[in-house]
């Protein structure tokens, strides 16, 4: 791929109060900003700062990601290294944060769990293969644009899917909080009798240490947000762990980390073994695109910036081969991270490259000062940090504003949570074309009236019954025209010529301005259209043709000569001129098409 060039953009003069000059590059079509675009003089302590606080927040969460993945500490840490760096260079986005989430850790470990044994190296060497053929995947997505197909990934499915995840990680959170030992592997009704089992052999010093750090986490969050207090609850809970001799006491700890920074790795594993890690590998790309784009896009939206969706795909592609080429897992968008930059007043990625320094020396100089980290403390972290996505705001919303939509956010919750994550995403895309077929299968299909405005060239909806002008209908649908609409459209356009209460129809019009495609199950129905108009008497014509749908509405025969009109009152003032002129060269009406 070759180097983006670079186009500066200055002005003949520049007030104070006028932005910095903003260096641009073109990817795929679009303009984006070159790497650190925002960066000035005057925001750089602001944008270090911000990145030691998002060091403070991530190694504590990416420790207990890792957890959840079944993976290393080191798994986590690395994360934050090689393709940190690499994402922060390539994405459009400029406060987008990158880095393995709790959902994605738990579709890790759910999908890998039943290949191999959680924490034993194959089932390491399948975690950096699944990354790396999500790499391939959005690397893919982004060459042939195909991003749109996250989009059926709608806000109910995704509130049911990661709620799921989020509910299931919380158990084993919940486990770790009280010291209770469960097969973190295991199917969440496996889970919950194991920790329900184990109630009777929770640690005491584990279950308090849990508590004050959940305690801390919450109060911290409501009323000084902006201070790191998953590092503080990890600093104090390790002092407090080290001093009392609590490991001796029962209190899990983290145990040896290997210090030493990421080195290059590839996995090695038949071609059967690739091809058992891709459906988990297209789950995980679907979820991260779907959540990574919006927020790219929201945050650019609310900042006055432009984002490009393709480069933010290639973005996660070349991090996720990155992370699977250096000892990591899948890597996809930080929601909470991302959030806190932006509070912090973050505006760049300056921030992720401090992280990935800061890192980097953690690895090389401080791994022993997370030995002694105690579970509990790593479990509330992470449980207080999911709690958000386990959806309870948002499914109470979508119960109040559409039962369907809660229907299935609800049965994708389900499903994810109870039979498993790969097929929670099939169902996922089952009800996404099931929602889409039921509304498309709906469409809005208006008799027009003639508003009285001749300047006006769209007409107003009219009443049940009416007709547009004496003896012509205009009619308007604002969808395309395919097979689960097809023949809906065609039954309104007999209802509407005979409608009770409608005088006698001569002509027929139809608006095509919302009919940007048309498929060949719906041109069957409108030849059987087209045929019952004319055994009626009826003509038919077209107003505000698309000329990009002009060629396919011809070729699948839906255009075969009739008149079309620029506008709707184009349409009715010429026919009814027709009308006028054929009844006074004979007593009868004509009947049949009119011609161009």
């Amino acid at each position: 791929m070759s180097a983006p060039i670079a186009v500066l953009r200055t002005g003949a003069s520049m007030s104070r109060t006028s932005p910095a000059p903003v260096a641009t590059a073109r990817y795929g079509g679009d303009q984006v900003q070159q790497p650190l675009a925002g960066l000035t003089r005057a925001n750089i302590v602001r944008e270090l700062l911000a990145g030691v606080t998002l060091l403070a927040i991530a190694i504590p969460l990416n420790i207990g990601y890792a957890q959840i993945a079944g993976l290393p500490a080191t798994a986590g840490l690395y994360a934050l290294v090689v393709p940190t760096v690499i994402y922060a260079l390539v994405v459009s986005s400029r406060q987008l944060v990158a880095s393995p989430d709790a959902a994605a850790a738990a579709l890790v470990a759910s999908s890998i769990g039943g290949l191999a044994v959680a924490g034993s190296a194959d089932y390491a060497v399948l975690a950096l293969a699944q990354a790396i053929i999500c790499g391939v995947m959005f690397i893919l997505l982004a060459i042939f644009k195909l991003g749109f197909l996250a989009n059926f990934l709608s806000k109910p499915i995704l509130i049911g899917f990661v709620g799921g995840l989020a509910l299931d990680i919380l158990v084993s959170q919940i486990a770790k909080m009280l010291g209770v030992k469960i097969d973190s592997g295991g199917e969440f009704v496996e889970k919950v009798g194991d920790l329900l089992g184990g109630l009777g052999s929770a640690n005491g010093w584990s279950v308090a240490i849990a508590a004050a750090s959940v305690a801390v986490l919450l109060l911290g969050k409501r009323f000084l947000r902006m201070v790191p207090w998953a590092l503080i609850v990890l600093v104090v809970a390790t002092v407090v762990v080290v001093i009392a001799g609590l490991g001796d006491k029962g209190v899990a700890v983290l145990g040896e980390v290997p210090a030493g920074p990421p080195s290059f790795t590839w996995p090695v594993i038949d071609w059967q073994t690739w091809l058992l890690l891709i459906p988990s590998a297209i789950a995980l790309t679907l979820v991260t695109t779907a959540e990574g784009l919006l927020v790219s896009r929201s945050y650019g939206e609310k900042r006055h910036y432009r984002t490009s969706p393709n480069r933010d795909l290639m973005a996660f592609g070349v991090a996720n081969i990155a992370a699977g080429a250096q000892g990591s897992f899948a890597v996809g968008s930080s929601t909470s991270r991302t959030a806190a930059m932006d509070q912090a007043g973050s505006r760049t990625q300056l921030p992720s490259l401090v992280l990935a320094v800061g890192t980097l020396l953690l690895l090389l100089f401080g791994t022993g000062l997370l030995e002694d980290i105690p579970s509990p403390a790593i479990g509330a972290i992470v449980g207080v940090a999911i709690l958000p996505l386990l959806g309870f705001r948002e499914f109470v919303s979508l119960w109040r504003l559409d039962r369907f939509e809660f229907a299935v956010g609800a049965v994708c919750f389900l499903v994810t949570l109870f039979v498993g994550s790969i097929p929670g995403i099939v169902v996922a895309f089952v009800l996404a074309l099931i929602n889409l077929a039921k509304r498309a299968a709906n469409p809005a299909i208006d008799v027009l009236a003639d508003d009285g405005e001749p300047g006006d060239s769209l007409l107003e909806e009219g009443t049940a019954g009416s007709v547009t002008a004496p003896g012509i209908v205009v009619v308007r649908m604002a969808a395309p025209l395919f097979f689960a609409n097809g023949d809906v459209f065609a039954q309104a356009i007999r209802a509407a010529v005979t409608a009770p209460g409608a005088d006698v129809v001569h002509h027929v019009v139809i608006d095509l301005e919302a009919v940007t495609d048309a498929d060949v199950t719906a041109a069957e129905s409108f030849a059987g259209l087209v045929d019952w108009l004319d055994d009626h008497g009826v003509s038919l014509a077209f107003s505000r043709l698309r000329s990009s749908a002009r060629p396919r509405l011809e070729r699948l025969g839906i255009l075969t000569g009739q008149q079309v009109f620029d506008t709707n009152r184009a349409a009715v003032s010429s026919l009814q001129d027709q009308a006028r002129s054929t009844s006074s060269t004979s007593s009868h009406p004509e009947k049949g098409h009119l011609h161009e």
